[in-house]
């Protein structure tokens, strides 16, 4: 039988050709295999590839498996860029260091369930080729690790170049920036990091990307949680256009509304005024002591429609962020401070709903509309409240009886409904920094929380309501506010927990919000009031935005969304497109296939909410210790909020900042952490520290560059005694924390040592192996 003829040897056009195609880069068996090369015919064919590899025509990668040049490997690290217009989510190798654009990158949607990935996460994926310049990824596992940006002080290094001291007190390493990676900055200024590597000796390096400013002026703290967060701060120029050319909108086909004297009622600094409301009794005979209540919302939908480029720009935010000397907003200032901003006289497009409730807060019917309004005041929370009270100003005296007391006569009508349904009242103080012209910090102070507030509050609750039910009536699309039940697993230790105070939370039962608020009022006025209240806020889920409806557990509503704030919020503007939709209102709401990508964009909108909440919690901490620092050494009152292995978290009554008490500073003795009693507990003298409790404490360190602050407890003559010999043997003192005679350094160099977890006075440190517990 006579043998077939050998195939012919490819030509260069035809391997490259092949490599190009490949969905992931090949190794030199697959491609003999592909033209049916054996044999001695191989060395012919590993000479062309060399000369291939040699010209730059391929890239010879790990396994020296071969792909066209720019071609991605199988397995790669890649960084989450967000949802592209179409709710796709892409990413791109964290590893791109060429500079053209890296090819498109799509994320294989995970299982549901699994943890949503928000702007900035890291992701080890499994790639293949999809196109000419385009990639699916499969997600293997997310990274938890390094950073690629890290944002600290620049500061001279004695081998020249400068080293990095992070401003995020979770990162502990040192970067080292080589000269050529200063980008010319000066010692003390606030700079980002890009990381680049780890060297070849283990030291992690870096180049200076961006120069903030020098670290100690005002503007800087707020700018160090901005870059640390990667909060979007520029617009693109095509957006900045867009709201550049944007005008006033015409009556039209709207309900003119500019006759009925709608009124907004914000804080005193607010720029941007979203929503005005109205109220009057009812003149319907069948609803004796009713009211009817209209909630005005800017008409931002009319000016952001939908895949324009501010559309791009207010997805990729999600929200703004508010810091006390500065916003960082979602949309243009041309927008929202000024055509979607419903200023005192001045028409604008409106969202309004009508809503008719009973003498008892019941909503009886509502009806949306279009319209154009025009506000008839600015007022403010305060001077509302001063009016109603008795007080009333030039501007809010004529509007006293015709304006204000029906809002607070429809206001006790839905107060009554909110107490009836069972809300879950949780008492949250929230801080304000006052800040004088130079942005030098005078004072912070607990936020007042008037009935003003929470007329607001209900009025815009019952609009989210409404907006949903209307929504889920005419199936349409809808982004519900949801807040899941509590885990059961988080309700038992809470139960157990309450077990040891002696207070009984039934089990069994469905679980409603309103158990919970009776026994916050159970508890009011004991010793142990605030360690319950943090216990039940932290039994609560997390609420967030999803196409899909749990209801609002704290609200006890059945459904929910937010409809009232779309100058700052993407998810009310999603909602606001959706009713525009439904009643065919214009050609600027949902876009057909808008559904299909809610998902994705729930996930999305509820990671920027969590990265801006994020953000304003770290500027506080900052403010907070920059107000504090010249104060080293003075004594404070306190309350518990943290329990752990290694220490004590504290929150200062007067300012609201919260610091470490670390272990080794406590009074001496050997300290067991109970999680279920929340408490540190001394073995030898019983001493307890329990969430909740009060304390007295000294202010031994606090650096405004990370926002720390450590405490140390004190006391009354406890703290100036001298200590008890050491437990169990020891040949030094089990705390190592100085009297206060002795100088403050040596205390903070001991306790700082210690709140690493290298201390004798807890379970999990290196103290004495003899008479250790397991627990």
């Amino acid at each position: 039988m006579a043998r077939g003829k050998a195939p012919a040897l490819p030509t260069r056009e035809q391997v490259l050709e092949f490599i190009r195609n490949s969905p992931t880069p090949v190794g030199k068996r697959e491609i003999a295999r592909a033209f049916q090369i054996k044999g001695a015919d191989k060395i012919p064919l590993k000479a062309m590839l060399k000369e291939l590899a040699e010209s730059g025509e391929i890239d010879r990668g790990r396994k020296r498996r071969m792909a066209a040049p720019g071609t991605l490997p199988e397995v790669a690290v890649l960084a989450i860029e967000g949802p592209d217009p179409d709710g796709d989510l892409l990413a791109r190798p964290v590893s791109w260091t060429s500079e053209e654009a890296p090819p498109r990158i799509e994320v294989a949607p995970e299982r549901r369930g699994a943890p949503a990935l928000a702007a900035g996460d890291r992701i080890l994926a499994r790639l293949s080729r999809t196109g000419a310049d385009s990639y699916s990824a499969r997600i293997i596992r997310q990274l938890v690790g390094q950073p690629s940006r890290i944002i600290g002080i620049f500061e001279k290094h004695p081998e020249g170049g400068g080293r990095l001291r992070p401003t995020d007190r979770r990162v502990k390493a040192e970067y080292r920036i080589m000269p050529p990676h200063t980008n010319g900055a000066e010692p003390g200024e606030l700079v980002a990091l890009e990381v680049l590597h780890t060297h070849r000796t283990g030291r992690l390096q870096g180049r200076v990307a961006e120069r903030l400013g020098r670290f100690g002026e005002p503007r800087t703290i707020s700018l160090i949680a901005i870059a640390e967060q990667e909060i979007p701060t520029r617009f693109t120029e095509e957006a900045l256009s867009e709201a550049r050319h944007a005008g006033p909108v015409t009556l039209g086909q709207r309900t003119d509304f500019r006759d009925l004297p709608l009124v907004t009622i914000d804080g005193e600094d607010a720029r941007d005024f979203d929503d005005a409301v109205w109220a009057t009794e009812d003149d319907d005979p069948k609803n004796p002591g009713g009211w009817q209540v209209v909630v005005a919302i800017a008409d931002v939908a009319h000016y952001v429609r939908p895949g324009s480029a501010l559309d791009r720009a207010a997805r990729e935010r999600g929200n703004s962020v508010y810091f006390p000397d500065r916003v960082v907003p979602m949309l243009p200032e041309e927008l929202s401070n000024g055509w979607c901003s419903l200023k005192p006289a001045e028409d604008r497009g409106c969202l309004a709903v009508r809503m008719v409730f009973s003498a008892q807060g019941e909503k009886l019917s509502h009806r949306f509309y279009r319209g154009l309004m025009r506000s008839a005041a600015r007022l403010t929370y305060t001077r509302v409240q001063a009016a109603i009270d008795g007080r009333p100003d030039e501007l809010t005296a004529p509007l006293l009886d015709p304006v204000i007391r029906p809002l607070y006569g429809a206001f006790k009508a839905l107060l009554s409904e909110r107490e009836r349904r069972g809300t879950l009242e949780l008492d949250i103080p929230e801080r304000r920094v006052v800040l004088d012209e130079q942005g030098r910090i005078l004072k912070i102070a607990p936020r007042e929380r008037l009935d003003s507030h929470k007329l607001i509050e209900e009025f815009m609750i019952a609009a989210n309501v409404a907006a949903a039910e209307t929504l889920e009536l005419r199936n349409r699309p809808v982004m519900y506010r949801v807040h899941d039940q509590p885990d059961a697993a988080k309700v038992d230790a809470l139960r157990e927990s309450l077990g040891g105070l002696g207070l009984k939370l039934a089990k069994g039962q469905v679980l409603r919000p309103k158990m919970f608020t009776d026994l916050l009022v159970k508890v009011q006025g004991s010793t142990y009031a605030a360690m319950v209240h943090d216990l039940v806020l932290r039994t609560q889920a997390q609420a967030q935005y999803s196409p899909h409806n749990l209801g609002h557990f704290g609200l006890a509503l059945s459904r929910y969304a937010h409809f009232t704030s779309p100058i700052r919020r993407y998810a009310d503007l999603l909602v606001h497109r959706a009713l525009i939709d439904a009643h065919h209102f214009g050609e600027d709401g949902l876009p057909k296939d808008a559904e299909a990508n809610f998902e994705s964009l729930g996930q999305h909108i509820s990671s920027t909410e969590r990265r801006a909440a994020a953000a304003e919690r770290d500027a506080m901490d900052r403010y907070a210790a920059a107000f504090l620092a010249d104060r080293e050494g003075q004594l404070f009152k306190g309350r518990i909020n943290g329990v752990t292995r290694f220490g004590l978290f504290v929150t200062l009554e007067d300012s609201g900042a919260s610091g470490l008490v670390p272990m080794g500073s406590l009074p001496d003795d050997w300290y067991d952490h109970d999680e279920r009693a929340h408490a540190l507990i001394g073995r030898r003298w019983g001493r307890e520290y329990r969430l909740g409790e009060p304390v007295h404490l000294r202010l031994v360190e606090a650096d405004p560059a990370t926002g720390g602050l450590l405490l140390h407890i004190i006391e009354g003559e406890e703290a100036a005694a001298e200590p008890a010999p050491p437990p169990r043997g020891e040949g030094r003192r089990a705390g190592g924390f100085a009297p206060p005679s002795r100088k403050p350094g040596v205390a903070r160099h001991k306790a700082a040592k210690r709140s690493a977890g290298k201390g004798p006075r807890h379970k999990g440190g290196k103290g004495p192996k003899r008479g250790k517990k397991k627990r």
